[in-house]
């Protein structure tokens, strides 16, 4: 069995963490439902904490499909390109990627701290939703360390990318 390396444990505990997310946002809904039908009450603040754990989702989400390359991508221009034309376009894709998730970090940022100076807080218990955001943008701060790894990958070491496509291209 291979040996991990620091990037492959980091990327593989991203995944996991995206995955809890998911978890939490489904096990948020599953208990209200139950709450309202049987009990007549709910979660209290469950719409705040399902929105804020959405977008802590969303975020983790998109760290976690940016570095496998799994996510939904239209190739026409890939598959009709020569080996050489088809790495140039990964790489300048990629980079294009990396560069719009870095703004998003960086107004995301913006976002975190006015929700903290703003001390914006949930309807019912009065919590303070700024450690939410925080979450979000440490998802956003990962998808860019992990585009930032597949860019690097990319470009020096290909054969080491876990992309689903990956052994097509390896074989064209």
């Amino acid at each position: 069995m291979k040996k991990k390396n620091f990037a492959d444990s980091f990327i593989n505990t991203i995944e996991w963490l995206a995955a809890i997310f998911v978890g939490l946002v489904a096990l948020n809904i599953f208990i209200n439902v139950l709450l309202r039908k049987f009990f007549s009450t709910s979660i209290p603040d469950y719409y705040d904490f399902g929105r804020l754990l959405l977008g802590i989702l969303i975020f983790w989400g998109i760290a976690a499909t940016s570095y496998r390359g799994g996510h939904i991508t239209v190739d026409l221009v890939w598959a009709a390109a020569n080996r050489k034309w088809k790495r140039i376009i990964d790489v300048l894709a990629t980079l294009v990627l990396l560069f719009v998730v870095a703004v998003q970090t960086y107004t995301l940022f913006d976002k975190v701290r006015t929700t903290f100076t703003d001390n914006i807080q949930t309807a019912d218990l009065n919590i303070p939703t700024w450690p939410f955001s925080l979450i979000a943008w440490v998802g956003d701060v990962c998808a860019v360390l992990l585009i930032g790894v597949r860019t690097f990958r990319l470009v020096f070491k290909p054969e080491s990318l876990h992309d689903e496509h990956f052994e097509q291209k390896a074989v064209e």
